[in-house]
């Protein structure tokens, strides 16, 4: 009998990681909150207990791209990933990083682009942006490092090309130790120009 009710919490919670990733996928959601409190409400589910784990969703997001979009999300995510190296190689200055659903390939025509930089100061990186006609919005960024500890970073917010960009501004050694991913609260992966170069080969 308990193995029978784990199971039946295996395939209610799996059930809520496929309509998560449908309703991101076809709603434009970003957040994996949203999208599982939002699937939750469609089923009326109210135990807390049954919510899937972010990467749960993310792999049944990648599933979902996969079977209803095919072609048309490969060439989402080139543009994205193409745009997204044109940034990094005004910012070579900073040891730019790519962070995020561009990376990961779940992202959507609406998806944000999220670049790590590193610098010594704030300052130098606004500068580089205006030297190149960037006008961005100064905003803040948490991050997780552990448990609990958050690390609140300046970053830079702006459209380019009809994307979405967000600059997040680390300090020199903080390429050494990446912050927590919100999918799997293991180290974000990172990939420098370098590695972006291949993934679009």
């Amino acid at each position: 009998m308990p193995h029978r009710h784990l199971q039946r919490k295996s395939e209610l919670s799996r059930m809520l990681a496929i309509e998560a990733a449908r309703i991101m996928a076809e709603q434009s959601v970003q957040d994996f909150d949203i999208a599982k409190r939002k699937a939750a409400e469609r089923f009326k589910i109210a135990d807390q207990t049954l919510l899937p784990k972010n990467s749960d969703i993310q792999a049944a997001l990648h599933e979902h791209q996969r079977l209803f979009q095919g072609e048309d999300h490969d060439v989402v995510i080139r543009e994205l990933r193409l745009h997204a190296l044109q940034l990094m190689q005004q910012l070579q200055t900073f040891a730019p990083h790519l962070v995020g659903s561009v990376l990961h390939g779940i992202a959507d025509a609406h998806s944000q682009i999220n670049l790590h930089v590193f610098a010594e100061n704030t300052e130098q990186v606004l500068l580089h942006l205006l030297e190149r006609n960037i006008h961005a919005r100064h905003a803040v960024k948490k991050l997780r490092y552990q448990t609990d500890r958050f690390v609140t970073l300046p970053s830079f917010q702006f459209t380019s090309a009809y994307y979405a960009i967000e600059i997040v501004v680390f300090p020199i050694n903080g390429i050494r130790q990446a912050p927590l991913s919100t999918v799997d609260n293991k180290p974000m992966v990172r990939a420098n120009l370098a590695t972006l170069r291949t993934l679009l080969q």
